[in-house]
């Protein structure tokens, strides 16, 4: 895979607490200099402009999923109505690991009323923490909520971030209906392209440009 086609896959992302104004609009620069896809940022620091020819995500219920799916709802809304293209949301972890799929399922539903197409709606299920079967189950949950993607983690759970097997999981689940994206603890190009061969069609990242430079990148999204 050549770096310009990797890149294509990458929502570059900057969830950092600490984020300056000038934070944000380095990793925007960066963004559009590297080619990706889109980036992904917070929701306090919207809106904001982007080059055209790059998404603009954000992330709503980040990173506990512990809002109220009325919450969750209005941040939707709010960044909806300031011209986001795409939402990545946070589900509640603690009610998939219940097996409350029809809360989750609700959850989700909720975002994706709040936030109509054409926003992308991907949901971030925390795989780490939940067992194959749960993935599973949140997975179908997220499909028959109108998801348009499955995501593996916040990046910021103790549990741990994408592995190739949650990818490949999420995959035979949602087959081509809807898309997988990888994120956390992605640290280097082999694991990149490792997570695309098992499914994912977008990578979360925030040492994007270490990894398309094929160097190690620090611990972080």
């Amino acid at each position: 895979m050549t770096t310009q086609n990797l890149a294509r896959y990458v929502d570059h992302t900057l969830l950092k607490p600490e984020a300056t104004t000038a934070d944000v609009a380095a990793t925007i620069a960066e963004a559009a200099e590297l080619g990706t896809y889109s980036v992904c940022l917070s929701p306090s620091v919207i809106p904001v402009e982007v080059p055209e020819g790059l998404k603009l995500a954000v992330v709503v219920g980040f990173p506990s999923g512990k809002h109220h799916s009325s919450i969750k709802a209005a941040e939707a809304r709010l960044a909806a109505s300031q011209g986001v293209d795409e939402i990545d949301m946070v589900i509640d972890v603690g009610a998939a690991i219940e097996g409350l799929y029809d809360a989750v399922e609700g959850d989700i539903r909720a975002v994706r009323d709040a936030a109509p197409r054409p926003v992308v709606l991907k949901v971030i299920i925390e795989s780490a923490a939940l067992s194959d079967d749960a993935i599973v189950a949140v997975c179908q949950a997220a499909e028959r909520a109108g998801a348009d993607f499955v995501k593996t983690s916040t990046g910021f759970h103790p549990t741990g971030g994408a592995t190739v097997h949650a990818v490949r999981l999420m995959k035979q689940t949602v087959g081509d209906r809807l898309e997988v994206k990888a994120s956390g603890g992605i640290r280097t190009r082999e694991d990149a392209e490792a997570m695309i061969a098992a499914g994912a069609t977008r990578l979360g990242l925030s040492s994007t440009r270490a990894i398309l430079a094929d160097e190690t990148a620090a611990a972080g999204y």
